[in-house]
């Protein structure tokens, strides 16, 4: 492709429910960049009054999800009995491990007056070790995330490490998650200190190595190789990547895992109703898919 690009990703656009989403991970020519093993850009969307998303109680296992909104507002709440709205530039980061269930709705008063949403959904996959670890659930305000301004660019470091400083959010292996804006006529060197990186372009167009990399498209880099991302104009991206995993994973629906056992273990387990419910959304769920 490029001293820096490796490859460029342009993802498929899904529907779910009412939600148009660009997936650019899994990817058949590139399943992972670091840990990260899905990443999905939802919106912008726009719902006018009484309109919203409504995920029904859905169950995961060997993953943690990172929410990251730019605009609106979402309501998760979970097994383990925490509810959280989730709003512009804060993190939501839940641990599946060995198991969690968890509904993701639009709250009643931004219902009520109608919203655009627009964020990124990342799955993080656990190391081996780590995969039946015990869920756990963390809320992240902005106001905590360490600012890094450099090149131009302005960004808020969602979990792990880079460009010398560290996310207050708990991960599981080494990897690196910023999102942010680069300013018109900025240049901003991607972090050299990860075998796997990737930057995805939200809104606006940025430039490596004279490559223009458009509005959703993600450009994974080469390793090894020092990259700079040009924009001339505001644009919005965001950088993930980290050690490689420790080897293969499987994905079947909403559960991750290195044993195909495992994922059968989850399947029984959710079509026999053994997940704990989610605590205050009992009612419904989303049934077990038949393929």
């Amino acid at each position: 492709m490029t001293d820096a690009i490796e490859l460029i990703i342009s993802p498929r656009k899904r529907n779910i429910g009412s939600l148009e989403v660009r997936r650019a991970l899994p990817y058949a020519k590139r399943r992972t960049v670091g840990p990260c093993i899905f990443f999905d850009h939802m919106g912008p969307a726009k719902f006018s009054p009484g309109q919203g998303i409504d995920v029904r109680p859905h169950p995961h296992i060997g993953l943690a999800t990172v929410t990251f909104l730019f605009n609106g507002e979402i309501h998760h709440r979970d097994s383990l009995g925490f509810h959280q709205p989730i709003r512009p530039g804060d993190v939501n980061w839940m641990t599946a491990g060995r198991g969690i269930v968890h509904s993701e709705r639009t709250g009643p008063e931004t219902r009520a007056e109608g919203h655009t949403l627009h964020g990124i959904q990342t799955w993080v996959a656990l190391p081996k070790g780590g995969e039946e670890t015990e869920p756990a659930f963390y809320h992240h305000p902005k106001e905590s995330l360490p600012k890094i301004d450099e090149g131009g660019a302005s960004l808020s470091l969602i979990a792990g490490s880079a460009y010398g400083q560290t996310s207050p959010v708990k991960v599981f292996s080494p990897m690196f998650y910023l999102g942010g804006t680069l300013a018109a006529g900025s240049k901003l060197a991607i972090t050299e200190e990860y075998e796997e990186r990737a930057v995805y372009v939200v809104d606006g167009t940025v430039m490596i190595d004279d490559h223009a990399i458009e509005e959703g498209q993600m450009a994974v880099l080469n390793p090894g190789r020092p990259a700079h991302v040009h924009a001339d104009a505001e644009s919005r991206v965001m950088l993930a990547g980290g050690a490689p995993l420790d080897g293969d994973r499987l994905i079947w629906w909403n559960l991750v895992a290195s044993d195909q056992a495992l994922i059968d273990r989850a399947k029984q387990e959710w079509k026999d109703g053994g997940f704990p419910k989610v605590q205050g959304d009992e009612d419904g769920f989303i049934p077990l898919p038949e393929n």
